[in-house]
């Protein structure tokens, strides 16, 4: 551990103290200034504010991750709000989509189809051995941005990031993967930076086989407790891949599940301010894919839950893709996923636009990842149709947002409940009233929501006490695996958080007292 430290001298940078760096080697490789993490964290902040760029300041901090990790989540807990957007959405998509023209060193696990049957002897290779969390990519439907291969690492990376700036993780106990069965995109198969295999995607036998061999092998490695979670995989894998491993694995898929949660918390918290209950929204989405589905299937468990048969509420849920309105008859095939929702025709619909019109629903949710689907004719009928409406803009990244929160609020006169995926800056409108958009991320799957959601700022802390809040569950159910049971339960989940201040490196030094000493001759 000495030599690795020795040949690491940035692994605390000047905040080794004296003994540390006499007794670990590394006097003379530093400044011999001894500098606090106050300092440390005062110049980084700094030079992320000279940065205009956010792909400058996403590279210049996960350079920052890789050398001093207690640094970096300091800073990115203390201005959670401004740099989530950056380490996670938006600005990891573009951050995706260069990985290969920014690539410095691997992060995370990288498994290709032609590692079949020595998946176990790959884990074996990764440094650590207690991983909790595994966060794991085909790469093939990167945000809204399509099939990035390999690229794709980077939202398992950051996504993890949010494990342990959000919740406490330890960072060393996630573990980042993506799994390279090909790409079918043709700019990275000709591009010569591209990091992965130069192939079109592998659709056999083999790529089950490959997902099988890769479940099997985590949980022999690391225990059947370990979570696994699936994200940005293809429409067609998800949902098969989900309903097979969801009853065997502690496993789920963010895309589908956990976007439904957050989404599903945001209705259930407008409730509050619209005064209308979830039984009595009509809801229409533009996107019918993986995401869509996801809240769907929520929203109509809520709605049954609150005393609608399951045949009522699915008839309050409409979807809309790219080839119209999910209707019986109609020339382009349903996706079995998509049955559930598939209505007869409520008239002519040719647009979004016309499904408004025709359906009148009293919340949209943008799922596409198609842009701005959420027109200006859209809105303003929206603001129309409700004294409320409800608009959720939630594709990734802000590029691909139906809307934006300005024309939101500006169309329907300040009077919308809105949330996007990616966040936007606060809107003023021209009478002076001021408004900052909810983000509906994935990150909130962690803790409460409050009105819409909680500000960012506080995630860690909402965090925490519905952790307590589970662990108390948990043991009044004699759900527990751990015992004894703490009597302290908020001091016991605050004591297995992550701490960001330094541990100190020098061994355990002290005096012999009351040693006789050797007799004389």
């Amino acid at each position: 551990e000495r030599l690795a430290i020795s040949h690491r001298p940035h692994l605390l940078g000047m905040a080794f103290s004296l003994q540390e760096r006499q007794i670990l080697g590394l006097q003379g490789l530093l400044p011999p200034k001894i500098e606090s993490q106050d300092i440390q964290a005062m110049r980084f902040q700094r030079n992320l504010k000279k940065m205009t760029e956010p792909l400058e300041k996403y590279i210049y901090l996960m350079g920052i991750q890789e050398r001093n990790e207690k640094l970096f989540y300091r800073v990115l807990m203390e201005d959670i709000e401004e740099l989530m957007p950056i380490v996670y959405t938006p600005t990891v998509g573009l951050a995706c989509t260069q990985y290969g023209h920014i690539f410095r060193r691997p992060k995370g696990l990288f498994i290709s189809i032609l590692d079949r049957g020595h998946i176990r002897s790959i884990l074996d290779n990764w440094p650590e051995t207690n991983v909790a969390a595994v966060v794991v990519t085909d790469g093939e439907r990167i945000l809204g941005l399509g099939d990035l291969g390999v690229f794709g690492m980077g939202i398992p990376v950051g996504k993890l990031c949010l494990y342990t700036a959000c919740a406490g993780i330890r960072p060393e106990r996630c573990l980042p993967v993506v799994i390279d069965v090909g790409t079918d995109n043709e700019t990275l198969l000709k591009d010569p930076f591209y990091m992965g295999l130069y192939q079109k995607r592998d659709r056999s036998q083999l790529y089950d086989d490959l997902i099988d061999e890769f479940m099997e092998a985590v949980v022999d490695k690391y225990g059947q407790d370990t979570l696994i979670q699936f994200e940005d995989f293809g429409n067609h894998n998800a949902f098969r891949l989900m309903r097979k491993y969801r009853e065997k694995y502690c496993t789920f898929n963010d895309d589908i599940q956990g976007t439904a949660a957050v989404a599903l918390a945001g209705l259930l918290a407008a409730q509050r301010a619209i005064g209308k209950p979830i039984t009595e929204h009509r809801i229409l989405f533009c996107g019918a894919g993986e995401a869509a589905l996801g809240i769907a299937n929520l929203i109509t468990m809520s709605m049954v839950e609150k005393g609608l048969t399951q045949d009522e509420a699915r008839k309050k849920i409409w979807m809309f893709d790219k080839d119209g309105l999910l209707v019986k008859g109609r020339s382009q095939e349903t996706d079995s996923n998509q049955e559930a929702f598939v209505h007869e025709s409520p008239g002519d619909v040719q647009s979004f636009l016309d499904a408004v019109n025709v359906i009148q629903p009293t919340a949209i949710i943008g799922v596409s990842g198609a842009g701005r689907l959420f027109t200006h004719d859209v809105l303003k009928k929206m603001g129309t149709l409700n004294k409320q409406p409800i608009i959720f803009a939630l594709s990734n990244p802000t590029t691909k947002a139906e809307c934006t929160a300005e024309d939101a609020y500006t169309l329907t006169d300040g009077r919308c409940l809105f949330a996007s995926g990616s966040p936007f800056d606060m809107v003023t409108l021209a009478d002076g009233r001021v408004f900052t958009p909810g983000q509906g991320n994935n990150a909130y799957i962690f803790p409460v929501f409050f009105l819409l959601y909680p500000p960012l700022s506080n995630i860690r802390e909402v965090s925490l006490q519905m952790a307590v809040k589970v662990v108390r569950f948990v043991y009044a159910n004699n759900m527990a695996f751990r015992y004894p049971e703490p009597k302290d339960k908020d001091t016991f989940v605050r004591s297995t958080v992550w701490d960001i201040n330094y541990d100190s490196f020098l061994p355990d030094i002290y005096e012999w007292k009351g040693m006789n000493p050797a007799p004389d001759h």
